[in-house]
């Protein structure tokens, strides 16, 4: 059953404003703030009509441009082929002058969706079959004040959320002060993340840790505080700190994963599956890490859906992913799928449909679709 079409799609969507039941618009962090998102789409057909889905972010905040890199370099390679020739696709993929894995991975979403339809079973089946029914999330919160951080805390772990990540600004007392707020709302009984994004220097990340250790705040993970490929400076941090230290956008290179897990430098990986060039990619790091000894929680870039699908499959598949996966799902101002993932008790549960288990809703599509 040879793939017969590729076609990429972007779409943007508005995020609900803070104002609304687990709205987050404005969603402030150290170097932008959203109200809306523009999103890749990719379908692909095969020749006897079965589709699968994948969804991406907008590469370089650029939907022309990432959707010629589908269009015109990974769709002549992929149309033709059978679509259970998933692993060789991917590994014999070959471009030598631009790194187009996070493209891969979004193709190879809808790869397994499509399989699925096929074989008529869910994904997690495929992927070795799942470990538990329900996915707990971490809540997502962008930079407010320290009394609005303490409202959004508040309903957050009333509705079910038991961890929390929050994202960090340019001052770092203003991230102390927003943590020990949230922190007291809930009584500690929630875990906390802060990520600056890279935005912080050495010093600035010793300072936040070391007084929230002080006033027995521990966070679960500090997250890419200091920008990529500074090793030596994360092995610092975890020598200096009680504060486990994570890395987000380090682990989109494999190397710097690799040399971080080689130097003993992070305790957690926080992984993305489309940046890693797919699922199967994405299990490759996670056992390099479990084999480290390290924890992994799976990040999340505002997914319409199809990736949340995908990321509940894959979590759901996978033990070595221990830490709940970030989400923002419930924060969307509408939907693409016909029946939206709905939170229960601070998690979604695993879709037991064939391929992904969800159905897009292409008169949404079209709503949104954008030039």
């Amino acid at each position: 059953m040879p793939v017969s079409r590729v076609d990429a799609i972007p779409v943007e969507v508005g995020v609900k404003p803070l104002e609304e039941p687990l709205g987050l618009a404005p969603y402030n962090s150290n170097h932008d703030s959203v109200e809306s998102v523009t999103r890749m789409l990719v379908r692909i057909e095969t020749d006897e009509k079965v589709t699968g889905w994948g969804e991406m972010l907008v590469g370089m905040k650029s939907a022309a441009v990432t959707k010629a890199v589908i269009d015109d370099v990974i769709a002549p390679e992929l149309i033709g082929r059978e679509l259970d020739e998933i692993r060789d696709f991917i590994e014999s993929f070959y471009y030598p002058y631009v790194k187009v894995r996070p493209f891969l991975g979004a193709v190879e979403t809808a790869l397994w969706d499509a399989l699925g339809k096929k074989l008529n079973v869910p994904l997690y089946q495929l992927l070795g079959g799942k470990t538990r029914d329900t996915v707990d999330v971490a809540f997502c919160l962008g930079i407010l004040s320290p009394e609005e951080s303490r409202q959004h805390a508040r309903e957050a772990f009333d509705a079910g959320f038991r961890t929390l990540k929050t994202k960090a600004g340019p001052d770092w007392r203003d991230d102390v002060a927003r943590l020990r707020a949230m922190h007291d709302e809930v009584d500690g009984r929630m875990e906390f993340r802060l990520d600056p994004n890279q935005g912080w220097n050495f010093e600035d990340a010793v300072r936040v840790a070391a007084h929230l250790e002080d006033e027995s705040i521990f966070l679960q993970y500090l997250e890419q505080p200091v920008r990529i490929d500074t090793y030596g400076t994360y092995a610092k941090l975890r020598e200096r700190l009680r504060t486990p230290i994570a890395v987000n956008e380090d682990t989109y290179f494999p190397r710097n994963l690799n040399y971080l897990l080689k130097e003993d430098a992070i305790d957690v990986a926080v992984v993305d599956l489309v940046p890693a060039g797919g699922i199967l990619r994405l299990k490759d790091q996670v056992a390099l890490a479990n084999s480290a000894g390290v924890s992994v929680s799976h990040h999340c870039g505002f997914d319409l859906g199809i990736k949340t699908a995908a990321v509940l499959h894959t979590v759901a598949s996978t033990p070595g992913i221990n830490l709940p996966p970030d989400s923002v799902y419930y924060g969307w101002d509408d939907y693409i799928v016909e029946t939206p993932f709905e939170v229960e008790d601070g998690g979604y549960r695993v879709p037991q449909r064939p391929g992904l288990g969800i159905s897009v809703d292409e008169e949404k599509v079209e709503q949104y679709r954008v030039d």
